[in-house]
């Protein structure tokens, strides 16, 4: 590639008491999201479009789609300082001890190379036991990377999974530009908390995006804390976005939130796909069913919190179901296996395209016994780098679904 950079779209001002160069962010400097909402300090990446979230007044999906996990600033560059101002909404729990603040990420040609974290910002305070919840504000901050090479260099920052953040500014002493996408396949997911990379290390090591690295693909992550619910809005988004592989892994978020019944969770199912195969006909799908969670495996939902160490800052989940129920059409774990196994087999029939994988080959008994889950719900880092590797060899590796060549 020639290491000229080219002229310039987004007529940048300069700062005369730095010299820095100030950019806006736009649409073309971001992957991983779809649809950027102007506020009063800049712009705020959502991960799902506006009439989605206009058709779903719940908190707990407006949450998640507005954390950006998977979405990052990608642009060349020569600059050897890169500041972003940003406003983040992090969450508390009244009673426990602050959680970690968010990561950012810095690669550089596709490498890591630096982290670091913002301060300030707002906190949304939240009581477990009430529900209760207020919004605490707080200044802007910023994020800083410097002693970059000062060639011209491939710059991705990766932002904070768990944390709503507003872009306020770029700043570099260099111009940047946007990069070209590469010609890469793009891979569209769709999952709870676990895609969504609940307790991972940072933003690009969460599963999927791990997975993608080793894919060579582009990705969107549309993991959903919470809110993997076969939602028909997330299936017209899933069918609206350009892919050329997409994958969704269906049911624990069905199971603790105690949602819906066999008999409905089967033709949910089919509708769910039906929308994403109006857009996507013959693109590989891949359906994924939940990996191993043993309070979950043949006791229903709803998952409730245990609040026993919640003032040491570890938060439990237990199944608040009862195994008895699954008679009158409750969902397990093992009942979602079955489910999904049988209808991606009727399925299969007449869609050569679509597959499945058990989630257990990604996370099983073996796995639970030497990195279990610390909150009986969610991986920890190790665990999520295990399910990343394993789901790129299971996928991407020869004869897999999403494999160059079948």
């Amino acid at each position: 590639m020639n290491d000229r950079l080219s002229d310039i779209p987004h007529t940048p001002t300069t700062d005369r008491e730095t010299d820095w160069i100030t950019t806006s962010i736009t649409a073309d400097l971001l992957r991983g999201a779809l649809d950027l909402e102007r506020t009063a300090h800049g712009v705020l990446p959502h991960r799902l479009p506006a009439r989605a979230r206009a058709q779903c007044a719940d908190g707990q999906l407006a949450m998640a789609e507005a954390q950006p996990s998977g979405v990052r600033l990608v642009f060349r560059t020569r600059a050897t300082v890169v500041e972003l101002d940003a406003l983040r909404t992090k969450n508390a729990y009244r009673g426990a001890p602050p959680r970690p603040d968010g990561v950012y990420d810095l690669l550089v040609d596709g490498r890591p190379a630096r982290q670091a974290s913002v301060t300030g910002g707002n906190v949304l305070l939240m009581d477990m036991t009430t529900g209760a919840a207020e919004t605490l504000p707080g200044p802007v901050g910023t994020v800083r990377f410097s002693g970059l090479p000062g060639h011209a260099k491939d710059v991705e920052i990766w932002l904070p999974y768990n944390e709503v953040t507003e872009l306020v500014a770029l700043r570099t002493d260099a111009p940047v530009e946007p990069r070209p996408d590469g010609g890469r396949r793009k891979w569209v997911h769709h999952g709870s908390s676990v895609s969504h990379g609940s307790d991972a290390a940072s933003p690009s090591t969460t599963w999927p995006a791990l997975a993608g690295s080793l894919g060579g693909v582009e990705l969107t992550n549309l993991g959903l804390s919470g809110s993997a619910l076969l939602d028909p809005f997330t299936a017209r988004a899933l069918r609206d976005l350009p892919a050329d592989l997409i994958s969704v892994k269906i049911g624990i978020n069905l199971v603790n939130t105690d949602l819906m019944r066999l008999r409905a969770f089967g033709p949910a199912v089919h509708g769910f796909l039906d929308t994403v195969r109006e857009g996507h006909p013959t693109t590989p799908l891949l359906v994924v069913s939940p990996i191993l969670c043993p309070i979950h495996e043949d006791t229903p939902g709803p998952s409730a919190p245990d609040f026993s160490d919640l003032s040491a800052g570890r938060l439990r989940f237990r199944a608040a179901g009862d195994p008895a129920e699954r008679a009158g059409g409750k969902l397990t774990l093992n009942v979602v296996r079955d489910e999904l196994a049988r209808i991606v087999k009727q399925r299969a029939a007449d869609d050569p395209n679509l597959h499945y994988l058990d989630g257990r080959d990604l996370y099983g008994e073996a796995d639970f016994a030497e990195l279990p889950l610390p909150d009986q719900l969610h991986p920890d880092a190790a665990t999520h780098r295990r399910i990343g590797e394993r789901f790129a060899a299971l996928a991407f590796g020869p004869g897999g679904p999403f494999a160059t060549v079948r």
